[in-house]
């Protein structure tokens, strides 16, 4: 039997005989079969093609069909008619019907040749990027930054303006030449001092907190938090400003205005903010007039208000500056707060109530005098830590050095900035340092005077370099003095100044030791390793500028010089100043940090000691712990908001 040949008619296959094919009856039959056998086979693969075109293909409704290069989609041997006209008898599947087919191919390479176009022009921008210099892809950056600043002040207008109050008297900022050339020169140096410090900043750390001159990159610690706040910039203005550096001013002015912001993720230290930032905002402000540093003081300072909410009041040491949340010192005498820490906050915060208005500042500082006036104090003296949730005192450690120091200053200071009315800090005062005077003081066998430190009832006969402080303040202080003891503490700041002088002088590099100790024989020379380091501390030289302000004997400036030359042959590098790690060495290694304080204190108080009495005149000016001046209030009738409810 022959096999059957499909020829193709209108669409339908029907079997026809090859050529030879015998046509007898009994073959009739047989081609019957055949017939229905082939029908039977195309009825079943037309079912199958149907069912599987069912559940294969896509469907148009849900999702858009991506051309892949066929006009239709059709059942397999069925013509394709163009432009959707179908002939008879064709079956064609489309999507959405032929005219939604070409819509959606027209929409499809409109999109391809969009993706094709931002494409092209990404690479040539890239292109473009990559001929650029460094410094001008710096400066699209930040102009970019400016238009997103710009756009972020349109949408928000910001705080509500400052009400207007009158600007304090501010005389002497500038000038104070002295007239001897000898110390004009010597002050000239102080200053080229200053302007390498700010250069080699300016160049390797700038908007950085700190810099590491060695390494010449920026530098940053725990105070600060995670971020670059530049701590230098703001600590470095008012030294900048009364130098006469006004093209740095200005700089460090511009990176305030359009970098530093203080709603960062960052947790800080209350204290080193308030007296390096808040003090050093305030001070620029008083010194230039810019509302700006106005401005960014009073935004820093509401974002420190939170440490303040504890069980007593006593603020906590440190504060996220977003969340508000805050904690204290792990290391802290079970948790406590510290005495130098919360007990520095006064002048800063007067300030801030004064200028904004607000008793807030001005409440919480005199909240904090007047719990501590109702406490007990172990021989009249007052311990170091002091417990925010109890309202306790921490193990007794008394010290005028570290922990413990400020709080002393600014009960005198806060007397001074009053015009001397604030009798009842100058009453703290003098009580707390006859405690001192009685405890503390003594003379050592080769006839130095130093303050110890108290320790569960015992003295250690130790002294830290940031105790030497103390000569200035009691000489600050003497005019004042209960009792007409003027005289004694004139005479008390004389002779820390000279034991401090004698702790920089018994070393081979000229510069004091981190701490020095009275016994065993050896007086005014560190003892353990780790307190021979000399970290560009001001203590000692801020002491020399006030005996000398008070006293005017040539040997305040004879000593501030040797500091200055000290400092200029073992602590400059040419990548700025750096402190040592050993005083006794003749070949000391850095520590590799150059300190904002260098540049707020240090400096400025030995250009200030080769200057004239003109320049920040002790009557008009009082410096905070950072060495940042603020105005003496002359309020006469006027009274700070809040200072009412506060004396209750």
């Amino acid at each position: 039997m022959t096999t059957p040949a499909l020829l193709p008619l209108s669409g339908r296959r029907i079997p026809t005989l090859s050529p030879g094919a015998s046509s007898f009856p009994h073959h009739r039959a047989t081609l019957r079969l055949s017939e229905k056998f082939i029908l039977l086979l195309i009825l079943s693969a037309f079912i199958t093609l149907c069912f599987g075109a069912f559940f294969f293909l896509p469907d148009n409704s849900k999702h858009k069909r991506f051309d892949l290069g066929l006009e239709d989609v059709l059942i397999p041997h069925i013509d394709t008619p163009k432009e959707g006209k179908h002939a008879s008898g064709q079956v064609i599947i489309h999507g959405q019907g032929g005219h939604d087919e070409h819509r959606h191919r027209e929409e499809e390479e409109s999109l391809r040749d969009k993706i094709r176009a931002d494409h092209e022009r990404a690479l040539q921008e890239a292109k473009e990027k990559l001929r650029k210099s460094r410094e001008e892809l710096q400066a699209e950056i930040q102009t970019e930054k400016n238009k997103v600043m710009e756009d972020l002040k349109k949408k928000d207008p910001g705080p509500k303006p400052l009400p207007p109050v009158p600007m304090p008297k501010v005389v002497g900022v500038s000038d104070g030449e002295p007239p001897e050339p000898d110390v004009k020169e010597k002050r000239d140096k102080i200053r080229e001092m200053m302007k390498h410090a700010w250069d080699s900043y300016r160049q390797y750390g700038w908007g950085h907190n700190e810099l590491k001159p060695l390494a010449k990159k920026g530098h940053s610690t725990n105070i600060f938090g995670n971020s670059q706040l530049g701590a230098s910039i703001v600590d470095a203005l008012d030294t900048l400003y009364i130098m006469g550096l006004h093209e740095e001013f200005k700089d460090g002015q511009e990176w305030i205005e359009q970098n530093l912001d203080f709603g960062v993720n960052a947790e800080v230290s209350v204290f080193e903010v308030n007296i390096r930032f808040i003090g050093g905002l305030l001070a620029a402000y008083y010194l230039s007039g810019q509302e700006v540093f106005k401005l960014k003081a009073v935004q820093l300072a509401e974002k420190l208000l939170p440490a303040f909410n504890t069980p007593t009041g006593i603020p906590w040491a440190m504060v996220n500056l977003k969340s508000g949340v805050g904690r204290n010192w792990g290391w802290a005498s079970a948790g406590s707060s510290i005495l130098a820490e919360f007990g520095t906050l006064h002048m800063e915060f007067v300030h801030l109530t004064y200028l904004t208005g607000n008793p807030a500042y001005y409440q919480k500082v005199m909240h904090i005098r007047k719990l501590l006036a109702k406490m007990d104090r172990p021989n009249g003296l007052y311990p170091n830590y002091l417990n925010p949730r109890t309202g306790r005192w921490g193990q007794h450690h008394t010290s005028v050095g570290g922990l413990g120091d400020s709080f002393y200053e600014y009960l005198l200071k806060a007397w001074l900035m009053s015009d001397k009315t604030d009798s009842e800090a100058r009453k703290t005062y003098d009580d707390a340092i006859e405690a001192i005077e009685r405890h503390l003081i003594r003379k050592s066998n080769g006839g130095l005077t130093f303050i110890g430190e108290w320790k569960n009832g015992h003295l250690e006969r130790k002294m830290g370099h940031l105790a030497c402080f103390a000569g200035g303040m009691f000489a600050l202080g003497a005019d004042g003095s209960p009792d007409d003891k003027a005289g004694h503490y004139l005479q008390l700041g004389a002779e820390i100044a000279h034991t401090c002088h004698e702790s920089y002088d018994r070393t081979v590099l000229k510069l004091g030791p981190e701490a020095f100790k009275f016994d065993s024989g050896l007086e005014a020379v560190a003892v353990r390793q780790n307190e021979k380091y000399y970290i560009l501390r001001p203590e000692v030289i801020e002491t020399y500028w006030y005996m000398w302000r008070f006293t005017h004997d040539p040997k305040y400036r004879q000593w501030g010089w040797e500091a200055a030359q000290a400092i200029d042959k073992y602590c400059r590098v040419s990548g700025g100043f750096s402190g040592v790690k050993d005083v006794y060495s003749s070949n000391p290694t850095y520590d590799d940090v150059q300190q904002s304080f260098f540049l707020a204190e240090t400096l400025k108080y030995l250009y200030l000691l080769f200057s004239s009495d003109d320049l920040m005149p002790l009557e008009s000016w009082v410096f905070n712990t950072e060495a940042h001046p603020l105005p003496v209030l002359h309020l006469g009738n006027i009274t700070l908001p809040g200072s009412e409810p506060a004396q209750r």
